[in-house]
């Protein structure tokens, strides 16, 4: 066997070191403290990859099931389109114009292709420029929101999309919160995959509410600029894609520059969106979009206000359908009132005055051509023309002389003005005293009208029958409570200036039933066939003859031409009444001329005292303002008077002819009736509680 050779000496064979090869190779090896930490890791990743990977198919089925739930529940969008719960109701002057909107406006359904181009661009670009490309849920824009949003230190932005928007409108609420933010989702991704693009933006387009009472673009459209959406302008569509943001803030109805304001934003949006150039935002910019005449028209909202009150509910507040009602209103007429009322509270009344007055204008036949409630002309303010009841003073007298007259008396007939004590049993003495204090002795019954002597007209009450007097006064059209006393006479019911004006259209008709009406016709959308017209009211009935109605205007004539109504005169033949109550709370001039019955009252809603105010004072002056601005280009006419002792007999209400030598002895009498109705103390069993304070004309 061959032996091995050697190794040289002097190198002794290399001993392999504890630390040698092995070592190294140790060294780069993980210890059994890494090799720990390191599975704890990778098990900690595994056990998150585990739950997460659980934890997203828990989510997924739940959002799956939340979708098929609310898929399941979609109807056909054509149903979703007009979602209001009540009707809406439309005003029409005589004229046939548009003057007033109530209740929830709907134009009708409309789509993206029903609309103009720009007004779709307007609404992306304002909303969702993203529409059209996203599924339901914009991760882009949330973040771009999230972002937004923190800069500003505050909620200025937010990340929903149209078809987020439609989910909380057709399922969710209105609230910000967390949870309705989650269920955004699910809904969204149901109408996604329900309907196409233009189906969600469809029903976007026709829910919003967009102000000034309108839901739906199309309904904005025309409540706003008159138009259909089909035909609108770049600034018109930008200030419609405007209201989205806040309807009521933005609303150019309410703040039109407030409205061009956002309406620029939108342009600036629209231009970065690339929907119009450059130059077309300049000249949008240079031209923004107005109001149409019948939007711009701030007129008449007391009068809709009443005309909704007045109306079959189930045809206005709670209507279900779209109504359309014909009125009587006038808006040249009530913007003649208007500019009269307010010409003598810039020239004859304090600044800051707490004082508040009301007007109505009719026709003698009752239609109601204006209404001012309060010296603010809102919509929705309290309406003293038909809301306010207030003791109607002299300007009741008339009554008590129709009654007079009806019972065969005549203008002419002399009654003697002196102190009077009614014993009321169970209350005591009663003494009323004229305005003034004095007495005139003999007078005749057209000079104590126009003077409007207390002591008469209650003499004349008291020999009527007050019965009698309550009983016309609620034939005339007063439906409020009537006074039962002896001081009925002297006008302590009260009344609103609505009912009164209507009496003294009875005056006016020629006798005839005149009661305040505002609807001419009511029509429903879709049904040309008026569902209710003015020939339904039963107007017409004869309250007092033809000839009390004539002689009673020929004293009321007397009235504005040498009494207490002397500036009322409006320089053509009219007659009225004035009305002052206890301490001049109240302030009334009610009066005609031959084509307008116009009422006037002022007061204070405290009820407190007039500062040097009687009816004949600043009433008549506005009455005199507004007579001449409704009468303008209209010639002046003679009013219906009749003579007080023309003819052989005068016919009474009931038809019966008195006897003209008869009349012409009561003059004679006069005086001895008055004796003897004294002397017996004019005592009346039903008489009401003393009206102990003083009654002023």
């Amino acid at each position: 066997m061959a032996r091995k050779p050697k190794k040289p000496a002097g190198k002794p064979a290399a001993k392999k070191s504890r630390h040698g090869k092995r070592q190294r190779r140790d060294a780069r090896a993980p210890g059994r403290f890494d090799r720990a930490v390191g599975g704890a890791v990778k098990a900690l990743f595994r056990l998150l990859f585990w739950l997460g990977f659980r934890i997203a198919l828990i989510l997924f089925v739940i959002l799956a099931g939340a979708v098929t739930y609310y898929l399941v529940k979609l109807p056909p969008a054509s149903e979703l389109l007009d979602a209001r719960t009540h009707g809406s109701v439309t005003m029409l002057d005589r004229n046939g114009d548009v003057f007033a909107w109530r209740g929830a406006q709907f134009g009708g359904e409309i789509g993206p292709g029903d609309v103009s181009p720009h007004l779709v661009d307007a609404i992306l670009a304002a909303e969702d420029r993203r529409f059209y490309s996203h599924f339901g849920v914009d991760p882009r824009g949330l973040l771009r929101a999230m972002l937004v949003n923190l800069r500003a230190g505050r909620f200025v932005q937010g990340g929903s999309t149209i078809t987020q928007q439609v989910a909380k409108n057709v399922f969710l609420t209105s609230e910000r919160t967390l949870e309705r933010k989650l269920k955004e989702v699910p809904v969204a991704l149901a109408l996604e995959l329900k309907y196409t693009k233009d189906e969600i933006l469809s029903i976007y387009m026709n829910r919003v509410y967009l102000g000034a009472g309108a839901t739906g673009f199309e309904a904005a459209s025309q409540r706003y600029f008159s138009k259909s959406a089909k035909f609108v302008t770049i600034p018109e569509a930008a200030m419609l894609a405007g209201l989205l943001k806040a309807p009521t803030r933005f609303a150019p109805t309410s703040d039109m520059g407030r409205a061009e304001g956002r309406a620029a934003v939108i342009i600036s949006a629209m231009v970065e969106t690339g929907a119009i150039t450059e130059s077309e935002a300049v000249a949008a910019l240079a031209r923004p979009a107005r109001l149409s005449e019948e939007a711009a028209r701030r007129t008449g909202g007391h009068f809709a206000d009443w005309v909704m009150d007045s109306g079959p509910a189930f045809l206005t507040a709670t209507t279900t359908e779209d109504v359309r009602i014909t009125t009587t209103f006038d808006p040249k007429i009530q913007a003649a009132a208007e500019a009269g009322l307010k010409t003598v509270f810039e020239t004859k009344v304090k600044e800051g005055s707490p004082a508040e007055a009301a007007v109505v204008v009719m026709t003698p036949s009752g239609e109601v051509r204006a209404l001012i409630g309060g010296r603010d002309p809102a919509a929705g303010a309290f309406n003293r023309a038909v809301q306010a009841l207030r003791q109607t003073g002299s300007a009741f007298k008339p009554i008590v002389y129709a009654a007079a007259l009806e019972a065969g008396y005549s203008p002419l007939d002399v009654m003697v003005d002196r102190p009077l004590t009614i014993h009321i049993p169970g209350s005591g003495p009663w003494s009323p005293e004229n305005y003034g204090g004095g007495y005139e002795g003999e007078v005749t019954l057209t000079t104590a009208l126009a003077h409007s002597i207390n002591t008469v007209a209650v003499r004349l009450s008291e020999r009527v029958g007050r019965e009698k007097v309550r009983r016309l006064a609620a034939e005339m059209g007063i439906t409020s409570p009537i006074a039962e006393g002896p001081a009925v006479a002297l006008g302590v019911s009260e009344a609103t200036l609505l009912e009164m004006t209507g009496v003294y259209a009875v005056i006016a008709n020629g006798g005839y039933r005149a009661p305040p009406r505002g609807i001419t016709e009511i029509t429903i959308r879709g049904d040309e066939a008026p569902v209710m017209s003015a020939a339904d009211t039963g107007a017409g009935a004869q309250v007092i003859s033809e000839a009390s109605a004539g002689q009673l205007t020929g004293m009321m004539e007397e009235v504005v031409r040498s009494g207490t109504g002397r500036r009322a005169d409006p320089g053509r033949p009219a007659a009225g009444k004035t009305g002052t109550t206890q301490g001049a709370r109240d302030a009334w001039f009610i009066g005609f001329t031959a084509d307008y019955v116009v009422g006037v009252w002022m007061g204070k809603d405290d009820n407190e005292p007039l500062t040097g105010v009687t009816g004949g004072g600043l009433p008549a002056g506005i009455w005199r303002e507004i007579a001449i601005r409704i009468n303008e280009g209209l010639p002046p006419r003679p009013l219906k008077t009749s003579p007080p002792r023309g003819g052989a007999v005068v016919a009474g209400r009931d038809g019966r002819p008195a006897p003209q030598a008869a009349r012409e002895q009561r003059g004679v009498v006069t005086s001895v009736v008055n004796g003897v109705f004294e002397l017996f103390g004019g005592e009346s069993d039903d008489a009401s509680q003393p009206e102990r304070e003083r009654i002023e004309r």
